[in-house]
C-alpha cells in the first residue's frame, strides 16, 4: 500500500541479504586486489629510486698510464662506493695538461690532484679539499741509473732531464726550481707520466728524471733496482682529494668516512697497498698554505683566466 514500507518474507530477506553480502564481498575483494596491485606497482618504483645511488665522477691525476691507474685505483674506488653508498666513477686524462684543462672546466665531481693544482683550481673554480694521504709530505726527487757516474746535481749541468709535465708540482716544478736556485743549466724535456720518466731513465734512454717518492715506491721492483735517487727537494703538503662546489656536502662526508675507514681493516689496507698509501685522512683547505706561499702563478703561465 502507498505510504507503507515494503515488507519481505523471511525467505526473500534471506535471499536479498545473501545477494548484498555477495556484492559487498565482491567489492571488498576488488578493492583489496586493487590495493595490492597498486602496492606492488609502488614497491618497484620506490625500490628503483632507492637502489640507484648517487653517482660522482672521480678524476685521478695521470701520474701513471691510464691502464695502470685503472688497475690501482679502480678496486679502491669500488670499495669506497660500496662503503659510502655513493657510486664513484673512475676518470683520468691522457696527460697531465689535459687533466688540468678538465679541472679548469670543472669536469670532475671529485678529484685527486697535485698540491699545486689544488691551490690553483680551488681559487679558479672552487674545488675544496676534504682528504689527503696519511703521514706523507710530498717531495720532488731526481733519479738516475744506479750505475751512472752522477753523484750531485751539478753533475747534470748541460744534460737532458725528463719530467712528467710542466705543471707536475713536486716531480717537475720543484726540481727545476732547485736547478735554477743553484744556477745549474739543464735541458728539460717532458714525457707522458711519472712511469715514463722512471722507465726511460732505467732503460738508459734519458740521463735523469723527476718524480715523487710515492710513485717511485709504487714502481715494479725490477725498475726500481735499476735506479738511484740522486736528490730530494724540501717537503710540502701532499696531493689533495678535492670536491667541486656542486657536490652535496653530505655525499662528500660519506665518501670521506669510507676512505678513512680503509686503513682500519685488511681489505682496505690491501687496496691501499698498490698506491703506496698508509691511509687517507681528513684535510682542510688551509693545510695547502705552504704551497700558496711559493706564489707560483700557474694560471698566468698557461694563459688561463
Amino acid at each position: 500500500m502507498a505510504g507503507q514500507s515494503p515488507t519481505f518474507s523471511l525467505s526473500e530477506e534471506t535471499a536479498m541479504t545473501r545477494v548484498l553480502r555477495r556484492v559487498g564481498l565482491l567489492m571488498t575483494s576488488w578493492f583489496a586486489r586493487a590495493s595490492v596491485l597498486l602496492g606492488l606497482l609502488a614497491v618497484p618504483v620506490a625500490g628503483l629510486t632507492q637502489s640507484q645511488p648517487e653517482s660522482l665522477s672521480f678524476g685521478i691525476v695521470p701520474q701513471q698510464s691510464a691502464s695502470r691507474l685503472a688497475q690501482d685505483w679502480g678496486p679502491l674506488l669500488e670499495e669506497v662506493s660500496r662503503r659510502s653508498g655513493v657510486r664513484l666513477i673512475f676518470r683520468t686524462a691522457p696527460s697531465i695538461p689535459v687533466f688540468e684543462e678538465r679541472l679548469a672546466k670543472g669536469d670532475y665531481d671529485l678529484a685527486y690532484m697535485n698540491p699545486y693544482h689544488y691551490v690553483v683550481f680551488h681559487k679558479a673554480n672552487g674545488y675544496l679539499a676534504f682528504a689527503k694521504e696519511q703521514d706523507r709530505k710530498i717531495k720532488g726527487i731526481l733519479v738516475v741509473r744506479k750505475d751512472s757516474a752522477f753523484r750531485t746535481l751539478a753533475d747534470l749541468a748541460g744534460k737532458t732531464v725528463v719530467f712528467p709535465a710542466p705543471a707536475a708540482f713536486a716531480a717537475s716544478i720543484l726540481p727545476q726550481a732547485e736547478f735554477g736556485r743553484r744556477k745549474i743549466a739543464i735541458e728539460a724535456r717532458f714525457v707522458a707520466s711519472h712511469d715514463s720518466v722512471y722507465r726511460s731513465v732505467a732503460a738508459g734512454l734519458q740521463e735523469a728524471g723527476g718524480g715523487i717518492q710515492r710513485t717511485y715506491e709504487a714502481m715494479p721492483v725490477e725498475i726500481r733496482e735499476l735506479l738511484r735517487v740522486l736528490s730530494e727537494t724540501p717537503a710540502y703538503t701532499p696531493h689533495a682529494f678535492g670536491a667541486h662546489p656542486r657536490v652535496q656536502p653530505a655525499a662528500v662526508a660519506r665518501v670521506l668516512r669510507a676512505m678513512v675507514s680503509l686503513s682500519g681493516d685488511a681489505t682496505g689496507r690491501r687496496l691501499l697497498e698498490p698506491l703506496a698509501f698508509k691511509g687517507i685522512v681528513a684535510a682542510q683547505d688551509q693545510e695547502w698554505n705552504d704551497i700558496r706561499a711559493l706564489d707560483i702563478d700557474l694560471l698566468a703561465h698557461y694563459g688561463r683566466q
